[in-house]
């Protein structure tokens, strides 16, 4: 799936994710990536694309959960996931290999299914 947030006629901001069927059952959402133009930065578009993303992903009954990797050193990229909620389950060693450090974060915002409606 593809999100896109535009001013007037400029496409400003976008994110990709993908839908992973998970063994046992269920699925869960990737998020691939979310850009912003630099002048747009810090003006709530990404928020607003990964909020969407995730609020989707909430409503979809089977998904459990959205996940993200981040880079080590990316404590900006951290911050930004832990505010929406996410949390750090994992550190992949080298999973980057043209990058320095070469480690990511596997970040994961879980849906609490066990609530009934």
């Amino acid at each position: 799936a593809q999100l896109a947030y535009y001013s007037t006629d400029i496409l400003v901001g976008a994110a990709c994710c993908r839908r992973e069927e998970m063994e046992g059952g269920g699925a869960r959402l990737y998020l691939m990536t979310i850009g912003v133009l630099a002048p747009y930065r810090s003006c709530g578009v990404g928020t607003a694309l990964a909020e969407a993303l995730v609020e989707t992903a909430s409503k979809a009954a089977d998904v459990n959960e959205v996940y993200v990797h981040v880079q080590s050193s990316n404590t900006k990229g951290q911050d930004f996931y832990t505010r929406l909620g996410f949390s750090v389950k994992e550190t992949i060693a080298n999973f980057y290999k043209d990058i320095d450090p070469p480690d990511c974060h596997v970040m994961v915002k879980t849906f609490d299914r066990s609530k009934t409606a």
